[in-house]
């Protein structure tokens, strides 16, 4: 059983149909826990100083200009801000990054990348839409990484072994194998030290607020082996 308590999640105003999906793909979240929504956005700095949630998710066409982003960033450090635009330029969503964004993401992202953003940006890093692509920026990848993804990451970064991330997240060591492959291909490297050399990683990103348990057969094990739907659907 996951003992992580949830990533608290603000949402902003949305268009109703939108404003739906986002209700919808958290609620079936046992990870994730809304703690306001449908926030007008001149009222954000208050909610955000009254709730202080681990995310916000923002509508990157209702901000006044993209320069709002750095201030809430600013005044509110601890919220990470996940925006959804439509029809953002790459400039657009690496300049929301430069202003302390942590996710920049299409409004018609598949809503399992929604949902794997949000865990990502609770842990401090920054991703932006499939298909974009920063030049010269090795964390702007492809693809988003996946929420076990993401946990290998942290502990490869942390310099444990295979072995030990396997006893850490409860699976196998080929398995950490599979995952750290697929973190080196997203990123764009192709070994732990580049990895820890990324800039978008370098720094801030806070460690999980608990590890998963660890059950007592499956840590002997590996000490021995050493949703495509659009979001408003």
């Amino acid at each position: 059983m996951d003992a992580r308590p949830p990533i608290t999640v603000a949402i902003a105003r949305f268009e109703d149909l939108l404003a739906l999906g986002l209700r919808s793909l958290l609620a079936d979240d046992p990870n994730v826990a809304i703690v306001v929504e449908d926030i007008a956005y001149d009222r954000i700095p208050v909610v955000l100083q009254a709730h202080d949630p681990d995310v916000l998710i923002l509508d990157a066409g209702e901000l006044a200009d993209l320069a709002t982003v750095r201030t809430l960033s600013h005044e509110h450090p601890h919220t990470r801000l996940v925006l959804l635009g439509q029809d953002l330029s790459t400039a657009e969503c690496a300049q929301l990054l430069a202003f302390g964004a942590s996710a920049c993401l299409a409004k018609d992202t598949q809503a399992r990348d929604v949902r794997n953003a949000i865990h990502l940006a609770a842990r401090g890093l920054q991703v932006m839409p499939r298909g974009t692509h920063h030049a010269g920026d090795a964390r702007l990848g492809h693809s988003l990484l996946t929420r076990r993804e993401a946990d290998v990451l942290h502990l490869l970064r942390q310099g444990h072994s295979n072995p030990r991330i396997a006893l850490e997240l409860d699976i196998g060591v080929e398995t950490v194998r599979t995952h750290a492959r697929g973190v080196y291909r997203k990123l764009g490297v192709s070994s732990r030290r580049a990895l820890v050399a990324l800039p978008a990683l370098a720094a801030d990103v806070p460690a999980p607020r608990a590890e998963l348990p660890v059950r007592p057969a499956r840590r002997r094990a590996a000490a021995r082996a050493g949703m495509r739907r659009p979001l408003h659907d």
